[in-house]
């Protein structure tokens, strides 16, 4: 490609401050340094994290940034060291590395990773270290990705190589959100045949933890969120009851427990609220019930009475569905294309880069499940 070993200058939406609309700029792209690769975004969706650091966690040394961490693009050109990708390939960032040194990647028991923008950056959602200027000034990367951009570059352990047939512009979808839920109910709950479960807000997580569960082969799955309007999207991933707590006077995890003799036996919380992760807990059967946090937020102490763990239930976290990236997002890619998993019926809107900001106000409004942003 003629811009191989050039700075590279395209579009990207830029948030120079919290709270405040995005920007299409014109940003530069460095070259990929050491171990590094440089790729062309064609899609990305947008995710309720992006709206978070935008609008609830507004860390003041996160900004400048370019948002955007559920994206799919083809490899550009490729740093010193980089042997396991080359240019043309169909690639999907990650924003979980996986090294496969650390004790983490030598372990079965999870999928976080001691290398990796989250190893010194937690609270600013990005390293320091950036490939992107922009107006003479540095840009930071979210996440280590960045796919609100046209071409972003991330370390070689946190981008997956996928099947070449993948349509990017839905596949996209698996690098957060479907992953994040579908996961959190296979890998993290370990929801079993026959069980009950409830699952805590039906965006694009929710609805791909109500998929999970059915993948799973809940007898029963109810799905419980303040808006109605998503009751029949929830069908179609294979809710059975729906329960709007508006519709009650008592709390929801005493409804729940009503309608299934003593509580469910597995939970997810897919909101990020502080609040809806005690009443998902606590919607569990005593003795054996599992509740899972999978909403993100770090804003607020989480809390519930010791007798509730007492008893026997179980409360456990998350993280990108339990999933290695490099290794099980292929995996989710082959599964989408042998029509074992579901991404086309998530997506309710496709914008220009250029609609960034309409699609934040839908998502803000409960009007979408999943819009997905074309960068081409």
């Amino acid at each position: 490609m003629a811009t191989v070993g050039k700075v590279i200058k395209c579009k990207a939406a830029v948030a120079w401050e919290a709270n405040k609309p995005l920007v299409i700029e014109e940003i530069e792209v460095d070259v990929p340094h050491a171990n590094e690769i440089r790729m062309k975004i064609i899609a990305t969706g947008l995710c309720h994290t992006d709206l978070y650091h935008l609008f609830e966690g507004k860390h003041k040394d996160g900004f400048p940034v370019v948002l955007g961490h559920e994206g799919a693009g083809i490899v550009e050109s490729v740093g010193p060291g980089v042997t396991e990708f080359q240019p043309g390939d169909k690639v999907i960032p990650l924003f979980v590395s996986q090294c496969g040194e650390c004790r983490f990647c030598q372990s079965p028991k999870t999928n976080q990773c001691l290398e990796g923008w989250s190893s010194g950056g937690h609270e600013t959602m990005s390293s320091l270290e950036t490939r992107f200027t922009c107006r003479g000034q540095k840009v930071l990367q979210f996440t280590g990705t960045s796919t609100f951009s046209q071409y972003t570059v991330v370390n070689q352990i946190a981008v997956a190589k996928i099947d070449p047939s993948a349509p990017l512009d839905t596949v996209c979808l698996l690098g957060c959100g479907v992953c994040t839920g579908f996961g959190a109910a296979v890998n993290t709950a370990k929801v079993e045949p026959g069980s009950t479960c409830a699952v805590f807000g039906l965006g694009a997580v929710g609805l791909a933890a109500v998929m999970g569960c059915h993948s799973a082969g809940a007898k029963r799955i109810i799905a419980v969120d303040l808006n109605p309007d998503k009751f029949e999207k929830a069908k179609v991933f294979g809710a059975t009851d729906f329960v709007n707590p508006n519709d009650h006077s008592e709390p929801i995890s005493q409804v729940l427990s009503k309608m299934t003799n003593g509580g469910v036996d597995f939970s997810l919380e897919c909101v990020g609220n502080v609040g809806v992760m005690r009443n998902a807990l606590e919607s569990c059967v005593q003795g054996w019930g599992v509740s899972v946090v999978v909403g993100w937020t770090d804003l607020h102490d989480v809390a519930t009475r010791p007798i509730q763990l007492i008893g026997g239930r179980t409360w456990k976290g998350s993280y990108f569905g339990g999933f290695k990236g490099k290794h099980d997002v292929p995996q989710m890619v082959k599964a989408y294309l042998d029509k074992k998993v579901k991404l086309d019926e998530f997506i309710t809107h496709r914008m220009p880069l250029e609609s960034v900001n309409d699609a934040i106000d839908l998502m803000k409004n409960g009007k979408c499940i999943r819009t997905i942003l074309s960068l081409e």
